[in-house]
């Protein structure tokens, strides 16, 4: 009995077309197995048995599986293919190469033969290295793998394991498990990579499919908070994914009272373990975030600020902040948050309004600005490198590039400079005053609060408005806007009607509205560790910090227990 393209047939049987190898079909043969009228008709059902087989011979359960191609009369893989790879797992190097050349006429393109001839390649000679058998590597390096005139810089890098005394040396060396299964599997997963689905199917191919539903549906999802794993082991395939609001950031699990009067600003330092908030009290204090309750506590105070607080900067280390005041500040504080003390008091001149700042990723240097045409570049001393006249700054961002400072100016831009060779340029344009706005961590989106038309979504690479979100009040106040959650897929607002609001970065419609401030909320921060925790600053005076539902907590903290029982 012979096999083409994985399907049973007699000697007798017309052998099968160059079109059925590629399509999967599956010649009829006799004895009941296959008979003229086979029950497997349609495509789709032929690749899904196929992807069945290979999670069933996975888990060990080959009886079964040779039971369903008996039954369904199909195969796996194509034969030349499941003999390419039982020679390639038994290091049967020559035999695969003869292999490779039945294959041939099977692949998309020639230069796939290639690739495929020097990975075998590669694995004989990192086998003949382990086994001491340096004149068998050796000709293996000069008379196999040269010849082919491929990937040379590898080349060059393999001839140098020659060096190698041990093993150990060059597994270390290397980065390579060794002879045996592992690395034979691997380099399996990496041929099969060039073989088309219909002759050979993926490695963990059903798997694969039920990942990418799943993500999909995670995609869709618009409460979705928690970070994919890529795993399947605690997802249940027999329903739909699907969040509830209780598990989003919708109560509010803590009102932090500490400031006496209104809380302009709040913001959680980059690795989530700190909340600093500003308020006109002239105030900022700083609290720590438990990473087991994800309370906070009042950690300090820092004091001797001339004006009230407006705008809070951290570094990208976390190791300072920079504190500043409102439209008639001219002075800035750059204080050292673990110690608690003022590193400086920069004052470059008392017509000055430094409003504004933006971190350098090096946490050395620091852009600040403000509405009065001031624009500076500066060191952790307040020494001022370079700067830009007659710039009226309401809000400033770096870069990811470490080059560009993007500002929004009072001309309704948000315009691009390049201190290190002084251009600048273009980016956004709106019809009303761009009161502040941030970025996402990829840097390609911005998120705008723009004075009577509310939060306006960019892409800064395109330079094109993706979306306006509706619900907001937003007048002429000064409001802070944030990414925030898994993958920062939902964006916060402050608003002038006492509301927080958040939105799917999907929808223009809310996804949430929460409620208990009393007055205008200016600021919204979420925890970019904990992305169950969003912190909110209002004019009545308070922080308040939203997490899940009460029941939801309930709810998880009973599955936790059941897992350490289990």
């Amino acid at each position: 009995m012979q096999t083409t393209n994985g399907c049973l047939r007699h000697n007798g049987d017309a052998p099968s077309t160059g079109d059925d190898l590629q399509n999967g079909a599956c010649p009829s043969t006799a004895n009941g197995q296959i008979n003229g009228d086979p029950k497997i008709r349609s495509q789709a059902d032929k690749d899904i048995i196929r992807l069945i087989g290979q999670h069933l011979r996975s888990l060990g359960l080959n009886r079964t599986t040779e039971q369903l191609i008996q039954e369904s009369g199909c195969r796996l893989d194509h034969p030349a293919a499941a003999k390419f790879q039982t020679h390639v797992m038994n290091g049967e190097w020559f035999k695969a190469e003869i292999d490779l050349s039945e294959l041939k006429s099977l692949l998309e393109t020639p230069h796939a033969l290639v690739e495929m001839k020097f990975l075998l390649l590669e694995q004989k000679y990192l086998e003949h290295l382990e086994n001491g058998h340096v004149l068998e590597a050796l000709q293996c390096l000069r008379g196999e793998l040269t010849p082919l005139k491929h990937n040379t810089s590898r080349v060059h890098e393999l001839s140098s394991y020659m060096m190698c005394s041990t093993g150990e040396e060059l597994r270390g060396m290397s980065h390579w498990d060794g002879k045996g299964v592992l690395s034979r599997q691997k380099l399996m997963e990496k041929l099969q990579v060039y073989l088309p689905a219909t002759v050979m199917l993926p490695p963990r191919r059903l798997q694969t499919l039920l990942s990418q539903a799943l993500e999909l549906q995670k995609d869709h999802c618009l409460y979705h908070n928690t970070k994919s794993t890529h795993s399947l082991e605690n997802e249940s395939l027999l329903i739909d994914h699907m969040c509830t609001k209780e598990q989003f950031p919708c109560d509010t699990v803590q009102v932090l009272n500490d400031h006496c009067d209104e809380v302009w600003f709040c913001r959680f330092s980059n690795n989530g373990q700190k909340l600093a908030t500003g308020s006109k009290d002239s105030t900022v204090i700083i609290w720590d975030v438990d990473p087991v309750t994800l309370e906070l506590r009042h950690r300090k105070t820092l004091e001797g600020h001339s004006y009230g607080l407006s705008y809070l900067s951290w570094s990208p280390d976390d190791n300072y902040l920079v504190a500043c005041g409102r439209d008639d500040c001219s002075d800035l504080w750059v204080w050292n948050v673990e110690t608690g003390n003022l590193r400086v008091k920069m004052n470059n001149s008392p017509e000055d309004s430094l409003t504004s700042c933006a971190w350098h990723k090096d946490s050395k240097k620091f852009v600040t600005g403000g509405t009065r045409g001031q624009f500076y570049h500066c060191d952790l001393d307040g020494n001022v490198l370079d700067s830009w006249e007659g710039v009226r700054v309401q809000c400033l961002r770096y870069r990811n590039d470490g080059k560009t400072v993007l500002a929004a100016d009072t001309h309704y831009r948000i315009r691009g400079y390049n201190f290190e060779d002084l251009t600048d340029f273009n980016i956004i344009q709106e019809d009303h005053e761009i009161m502040s706005f941030t970025c996402d961590d990829t840097g390609r989106l911005a998120m705008l609060n723009v004075a009577t038309q509310g939060v306006h979504l960019w892409d800064l690479e395109d330079k094109v408005l993706i979306r306006k979100f509706q619900g907001i009040t937003q007048g002429y106040y000064l409001i802070h806007s944030c990414f925030g959650g898994t993958n920062q897929v939902f964006v916060a607002s402050g608003s002038e009607d006492n509301k927080v609001y958040i939105w799917h970065i999907k929808r223009e419609m809310p996804i949430a509205v929460l409620t208990g401030h009393t007055r205008t909320v200016n600021c919204v921060s979420w925890n970019p560790t904990y992305p169950s925790m969003l912190a909110s600053a209002s004019d009545d005076g308070t922080v308040r910090i939203w997490g899940p539902s009460e029941q939801y907590c309930v709810k998880r903290k009973h599955r936790r227990i059941q897992s350490v029982v289990g």
